[in-house]
C-alpha cells in the first residue's frame, strides 16, 4: 500500500514539473559599432498574455562587461514574450519571442546586436539663386526603415535655397546622397563617414 502511494506522489510530481516548469531565455546583445559586447545595456523583458497587448514586466537587467542576460520564469501560457533593449545614444531594439518559440527541455538561446547613434548634418546652399532653380537629392547610403530616419525618397527645392537637414545613421558608417541641379552639369555624389555619438556636416554649395 504504502509503495503504491510513492509511486503515485512522484508519478503526480512528475507530471506537474512536465507541465509547469521555467523557461529560461538567455543571449549575447553585441555593440556592432565597436565589436563589442554591449555594455550597460538594459534589457526588460515582457509577456503578453493570449488576445491582449497587455505587457507585463517579467525582470530587468543591466548588461555587464559581457553583455549576457539570462531570465528564468514560469512556463505560464503567453501569446509572446518581448526584450526590449536600451541605451542612450545607442538604436534601441524591441524583439518578439513567442511562446511556442521557447522549450523547457534546454536554454532558449536569443542574440541580437544594435549600433550607437550618429548624425549627418546635411547643408544645401545655393550661393547665386535664380527663381527657376530647380535642386534635388535622393539618399544613396544611410541607415534607412527607422521611426527617426530621414526619407528614401527624392527631395526637391526651388529657388533660393539655404537650409540643414540632419539625418540619423549608424555610427562610423558612410552616409551619402546623389544630388542634381535641373538644366545645368552639376550633379554627383556626397558623402561622409558619420562619428559615432557625433554630427558629421556634409557641405554643398553650388
Amino acid at each position: 500500500m504504502k509503495s503504491w502511494i510513492i509511486l503515485l506522489f512522484v508519478g503526480l510530481t512528475f507530471a506537474c514539473k512536465k507541465g509547469k516548469g521555467d523557461f529560461t531565455l538567455k543571449g549575447l546583445i553585441t555593440d556592432t559599432t565597436f565589436s563589442s559586447p554591449f555594455l550597460g545595456g538594459i534589457v526588460k523583458l515582457y509577456q503578453i498574455p493570449a488576445g491582449t497587448s497587455q505587457e507585463i514586466l517579467i525582470g530587468t537587467q543591466t548588461l555587464g562587461s559581457d553583455g549576457t542576460y539570462s531570465f528564468t520564469f514560469p512556463r505560464d501560457k503567453m501569446e509572446k514574450y518581448i526584450l526590449k533593449i536600451t541605451k542612450n545614444n545607442y538604436f534601441s531594439l524591441n524583439e518578439t519571442v513567442f511562446f511556442s518559440d521557447l522549450t523547457l527541455e534546454e536554454d532558449n538561446v536569443f542574440n541580437y546586436s544594435t549600433t550607437a547613434k550618429s548624425w549627418a548634418k546635411l547643408r544645401f546652399i545655393n550661393s547665386n539663386p535664380l527663381a527657376g532653380d530647380v535642386f534635388s537629392y535622393i539618399k544613396q547610403q544611410g541607415k534607412a526603415n527607422c521611426p527617426e530616419c530621414c526619407s528614401i525618397t527624392e527631395n526637391i527645392y526651388y529657388g533660393a535655397l539655404d537650409t540643414t537637414i540632419y539625418c540619423i545613421n549608424d555610427g562610423n558608417t558612410v552616409y551619402s546622397y546623389f544630388y542634381s541641379v535641373s538644366g545645368t552639369s552639376n550633379q554627383g555624389v556626397k558623402s561622409a563617414v558619420t562619428v559615432a555619438f557625433d554630427t558629421t556636416e556634409i557641405l554643398l554649395n553650388y
